[in-house]
């Protein structure tokens, strides 16, 4: 899976989660939650239907790992490249 696929799936998911948002438009270094207004519930059913869309499991203490763009494409790509 390249990353453009994977990005798409977050524009995907975020956008089922923030219907009201552009997650297209995230910059790499912008936090997530912030920028699209996430609360920390929407926050959680965005990591797990990472989990299931991708077939990895986020465990809770990584979610730190997720906060911005850039950082949640370079935690997945490890986690997909295991």
């Amino acid at each position: 899976m390249n990353e453009e696929v994977v990005k798409k799936t977050i524009f995907q998911l975020l956008k089922r989660i923030a219907p009201e948002t552009e997650p297209s438009k995230l910059k790499p270094d912008e936090n997530i939650r912030e920028t699209l207004n996430i609360d920390s519930f929407d926050a959680l059913q965005f990591i797990v239907a990472l989990d299931e869309k991708l077939g990895i499991e986020i465990p809770e203490e990584d979610y730190g790992k997720t906060a911005t763009l850039k950082t949640l494409l370079s935690y997945l790509e490890r986690k997909i490249n295991q």
